[in-house]
């Protein structure tokens, strides 16, 4: 414990008082948060649309300015992971247990109470899967590649120290060292407690009603559901014990075989050419009305704004509050690949991947709602297993599904307590084994509170809260980010082939004395010294 930061401890002071308010008095805290969360959303509903649409097209800008060229490391640095690992892993820690339990739940309930056309019309069936898609499309992904960016940029292009302090150095200068970097590291931290800890209550919550599902003697509740959680906290911290190459590494593996499997059965075994048309033709209506969906509040509509605050301002504030944790396990994973690859792989890979699943499951979904068969009126955890119940061996596939709910559990959980753990150690290195572990049983415990004193509501109020702070951090990130990028040295262009084409000059880097003597020193970008600052 030597190795942990003054964020570590100042970062306790405010998750473990929490913790114990949600175990001591449960009903008092869940009326504190609602009343927050009620003045958040009411209040500042526009910040976070503002937010999340102003970082999309940012990093869109950015990708395609010259300064996509650069290089996340050296300029002749190349990724440390394969593209295929890459993708998995980025994919599992991003978005694995939401997509699966709002996979059947969000289009279903969009198509009951939709959020301008009649319930249950064909209209509605269509807005149901385009909102579906806008909520888990490009907006997420680009929120976290923004933090993303700016941490793999300081880190391994700059040699700044690897927080979200760190990043910020082209704004606040040495103030990134004191009492300011140690406050903006600290909202990182709690943010990313209560938005992993929404994560896990609702895969909690999901365990439990495919365990429902299975058995008619299991029931749907809290109980049932923290002790989901503590079978689960085991198997992640086990995991956590393994290191990241191997334990998130492998589950990330497992998870998108398991994912893909579970995709597969209900396109074939469902009406395959309905599926596959609703994920092209939603597609194009998701990007026609993309910035009309982004910017809508309804402010001369009550019951419109009522259904963007308790949908997309939701999932605005829940990607915000998630993105610390996303977003430096991202650039953990990103070294050597371009900005402009970065981007193209983070926001487009991931958006098509989750259209795709929505389509399916969203589309399947809806269909058996209008075929009769009452998803509905089951339980929003409940939703997915009813809909497995219509296809031929559901049975089979509801264990499949219990499976792999628990292994983006663990993924999710044990990629969490890595990024804690770097957050508050110092110089943001990788942490020790007994830190991540501290900070995997403070989650597990925070989900159980929050289950315990508002139920679904309550863990989503958390992620709302906490967001609020940390969007002000990413704002500020994007200018630092844009600051250090125009004192970098953007490579040149490849020169064109051809018989008219000119030879290429040959590339000039700084050499820095590396103290052998022979003359040769080592190879640096240009303009950086060897511990990454700008001369």
């Amino acid at each position: 414990m030597r190795r942990t930061s003054v964020v570590f401890w100042s970062s306790l002071a405010v998750v473990l008082p929490v913790v114990l308010w949600g175990a001591l008095a449960p009903g008092s805290l869940g009326s504190a948060a609602e009343a927050t969360r009620a003045f958040v959303v009411d209040r500042f509903g526009w910040f976070y649309l503002l937010t999340a649409t102003g970082l999309l097209v940012a990093v869109i800008v950015l990708a395609a300015s010259r300064y996509g060229r650069v290089r996340l490391g050296g300029d002749d640095e190349r990724p440390q992971y394969s593209t295929g690992a890459w993708f998995a892993m980025l994919f599992s820690a991003g978005m694995g247990i939401g997509l699966v339990f709002w996979g059947v739940a969000e289009p279903v309930s969009h198509y009951l109470v939709p959020p301008t056309a009649t319930p249950e019309t064909t209209e509605a069936a269509r807005e149901a899967l385009r909102y579906s898609f806008f909520h888990w499309g490009l907006h997420p992904w680009a929120i976290y590649s923004v933090l993303a960016l700016a941490l793999a940029y300081a880190r391994y292009r700059r040699g700044w120290k690897a927080t979200i302090s760190g990043a910020l150095r082209p704004v606040l200068g040495d103030r990134a060292d004191g009492p300011v970097g140690i406050a903006v590291d600290t909202i990182a931290v709690v943010a990313t407690v209560f938005g992993v800890a929404t994560s896990l209550g609702l895969g909690a919550a999901q365990v439990n009603g495919g365990l429902a599902a299975l058995s008619d003697g299991i029931a749907v509740d809290a109980g049932v559901q923290l002790a989901i959680i503590a079978v689960v906290t085991v198997l992640f911290l086990v995991s956590t014990l393994s290191g990241l190459d191997r334990g998130i590494k492998w589950l990330s593996t497992v998870n998108v075989v398991l994912a893909i499997g579970l995709l597969l059965f209900v396109m074939f075994t469902g009406p395959t050419g309905r599926l596959v048309g609703a994920y092209t033709t939603t597609l194009g209506s998701y990007l026609t009305e993309l910035p009309t969906m982004s910017l809508q509040t309804g402010p001369f509509d009550p019951e419109r704004s009522e259904w963007i605050n308790g949908w997309t301002i939701f999932y605005w504030a829940w990607w915000i509050s998630w993105s610390p944790f996303v977003a430096t396990f991202i650039a953990r994973i990103s070294r050597g690949r371009t900005i402009r690859e970065f981007v193209i792989g983070v926001l487009g890979v991931p958006t098509l991947l989750s259209g795709l699943w929505f389509a399916v499951f969203g589309g399947a979904g809806v269909l058996a709602q209008q075929g009769g068969a009452g998803l509905g009126d089951q339980g929003t955890e409940s939703q997915l297993f009813a809909l497995l119940d219509t296809l031929p061996g559901g049975v089979v596939a509801g264990i499949g599904a219990m499976v792999l709910i628990v292994t983006f559990f663990v993924t999710s959980a044990d990629s969490a307590t890595f990024v804690l753990g770097s957050l508050s150690t110092k110089e943001g290195r990788d942490p020790a084994r007994p830190v991540s572990m501290v900070w995997g049983l403070l989650i597990a415990a925070t989900a159980a509170v929050l289950l315990v004193s508002g139920g679904l509501e309550g863990v989503q109020t958390a992620s709302i809260v906490a967001a609020a702070p940390f969007a002000v951090v990413l704002l500020l990130t994007l200018v630092a980010l844009v600051r250090g990028l125009r004192e970098e040295h953007v490579p040149a262009r490849p020169a064109p082939r051809g018989p008219l084409a000119q030879p290429a000059a040959p590339a000039v880097a700084d050499r820095v004395p590396d103290g052998h003597g022979d003359g040769h020193g080592e190879a640096v970008p240009s303009g950086a010294t060897r511990d990454g600052a700008v001369r």
